[in-house]
């Protein structure tokens, strides 16, 4: 927006004249004139400039349009003087970002604005531009201070990177917030590092050999549990739990267990020995087939939440649980527990901050089993799926989810720690197999799926943007770490290494692929910072990771919070990268 624009749209919002803005900022009326007409403008920084965001500001004040603060009006004004492209891709991710993390009412949102519910949703997928990109911002920024919630708030200082006690006035947060969201400034990339370095590095067959898992046995003996029994504090609220467990292991019943907890994580996690004793009483119940339908309490900081998730990813890939999570903020003053099995039920409760005055009850007797399961079925229901866990007993269900994917409009990028094997040479994939010593079935399974995978992205590419992100390796870091050939779609349990060599044709291969097509984009990343995960991401619609080091398992997000985290993240880059499209 030109300057001149920018002033009579200011006019315009605050509904004065010229002379009532002439009066405020201590201007002539002939300055503010020519000012309006293109005729002239301020120099940036200089007592009119100055002069005249204070008038602006003061009005709006006056006419109680708070969320025009003079941080606001400066920087639309000095970018209108500087002809600046205001940072639109960056403003739709943030905002998207914001909306997605908080329990906002768009409906609500969109009548505060003046604007129809669906348009923003098409600028947050950005269909849409605002006209007045400032001034919406400043609008979101004032209805979600003025609907704010306490756990909400700390959500915000996380996203803006402040401190919390920074937003307790309304006008600062106001000022912070919409400053964020049209600043250009970026997500948060580090906060979902540490959870996809943990799948990264993560080996289920040394963590089965780590716990015994292979050698478990499932106890016979029954256990005496009495018809009920109180649970009060901390330490003893720990046992409950655990003697929960010991009566749905040793019990005959195989149905599914259902967790839902959302009492505070901390004062638990900071109990290692209870932590060790857990985790091998939830082994046990997988050990004895047990499925488990656990919903994990979103209702926190993010980086908790991802501390919470960070530890069940062990479990994870066993395959045996599927995670959920209630949309929205649900209370904020009581924290609740509820795990049913066909052996036992456990019912907890506590104040919010005040968890060791908790208490938990479990019992046993059939009509109290029978409530607690109905009402652990019932919060079930209104759960919505974390994420969709696949391995190789469940790959159907993945091909079918495959199928939907490429069906799905939305452009793809891919983090990859393998190069794409649809920019693979048929002769090329030969020599890999052939020095690999893959039997001939499972040789000829692998040739069909690369020549699959590669007519599908070709006729993807007819339709949507790709965009992948390898790692370059040199020779040294290559004969540490070798690269495997990227096979967990197939779920393909072996592993199939390259040569350096390999990966260097391999490499020149998607390079010319990548110049043969306008709609792919190759990267390069130079310190990629994992080794065996494969990221794809449909933007606005789901992301997976896929595990692709034997055992294949595939990780498909559908929390728009932990999405859109996974979508705006970028990844380290420790030292100087090549040129981002190597194809040029």
């Amino acid at each position: 927006m030109s300057f001149q624009d920018q002033i009579n749209e200011y006019i315009s919002i605050l509904d004065c004249s010229a002379k009532e803005l002439a009066d405020a900022s201590g201007l002539s009326a002939s300055v503010l004139s020519r000012y309006r007409a293109g005729t002239r403008s301020p120099e940036k920084g200089t007592e009119q400039f100055e002069r005249l965001i204070h008038g602006i500001s003061a009005l709006a004040k006056e006419k109680e349009h708070t969320e025009l603060t003079e941080e606001i009006v400066r920087t639309a004004l000095t970018r209108s003087l500087e002809g600046q492209v205001f940072p639109y891709e960056q403003f739709q991710k943030n905002l998207d970002t914001l909306l997605s993390a908080l329990p906002v009412n768009i409906v609500d949102l969109a009548r505060s604005l003046n604007f129809d519910s669906s348009y923003i949703s098409r600028i947050r997928k950005g269909q849409r531009k605002p006209a007045d990109p400032e001034r919406f911002a400043a609008g979101v920024a004032k209805f979600i201070a003025a609907h704010i919630t306490e756990p909400e708030c700390v959500i915000v200082s996380k996203l803006i990177e402040c401190e919390k006690k920074e937003l307790d006035k309304e006008n600062i947060f106001v000022e912070r917030l919409t400053n964020w969201l049209v600043s250009g400034q970026a997500v948060r990339k580090d906060i979902v590092l540490p959870f996809l370095t943990k799948i990264d590095e993560f080996d289920l067959n040394d963590f089965i050999r780590s716990i015994h898992f292979d050698k478990l046995k499932v106890p016979t003996m029954p256990f005496r549990l009495p018809t009920s029994k109180n649970y009060y504090g901390i330490k003893e609220m720990c046992n409950a739990t655990l003697d929960f467990f010991k009566a749905t292991v040793l019990s005959k019943s195989t149905l599914p267990i259902i967790a839902n907890d959302d009492t505070p994580l901390a004062e638990k996690a900071s109990d290692s020995e209870f932590m060790k004793k857990f985790i091998f009483a939830v082994a046990l119940s997988l050990k004895k087939g047990l499925y488990i339908k656990m919903i994990h309490n979103i209702n926190r900081p993010f980086d908790e939440m991802m501390m919470g998730l960070e530890g069940w990813i062990p479990m994870y890939m066993t395959g045996q649980i599927s995670p959920y999570y209630l949309k929205g903020i649900h209370n904020k003053v009581f924290g609740h527990f509820l795990f049913s099995s066909g052996a036992a039920a456990l019912s907890g409760e506590c104040i919010a901050d005040y968890p060791q005055n908790g208490k938990m009850y479990l019992t046993n007797n059939k009509t109290e089993l029978a409530y607690y399961r109905q009402r652990a079925e019932d919060l079930l229901s209104k759960a919505s799926p974390l994420m969709d866990i696949y391995r190789i007993e469940s790959k159907g269900r993945f091909f079918d989810f495959l199928r939907k994917d490429l069906e799905t409009p939305g452009n793809r990028r891919s983090i990859l720690s393998s190069l794409p094997v649809y920019t693979l040479s048929d002769a090329l994939l030969v020599h890999i197999l052939n020095h690999n010593d893959i039997e001939e079935t499972y040789k000829d399974k692998i040739q069909r799926f690369v020549a699959e995978q590669r007519c599908l992205f070709k006729e993807l590419l007819n339709r949507a943007y790709i965009t992948d992100e390898i790692p370059v390796i040199d020779e040294a870091e290559f004969a540490k770490y070798p690269m495997y050939l990227s096979l967990s779609e197939l779920f393909y349990e072996g592993n199939v290494v390259y040569t350096y060599e390999e990966y260097l044709e391999h490499m020149e291969l998607t390079k010319a692929f990548s110049r043969e097509h306008e709609t792919y984009t190759l990267k390069q990343n130079s310190r990629y910072p994992f080794r065996n995960i494969q990221i794809h991401i449909n933007e606005g619609n789901w992301v997976t990771i896929s595990k692709s080091k034997a055992p294949a398992i595939h990780f498909v997000i559908h929390n728009p919070q932990l999405r859109t985290a996974l979508e705006n993240m970028i990844l380290p880059v420790y030292g100087e990268e090549p040129e981002a499209n190597a194809a040029e």
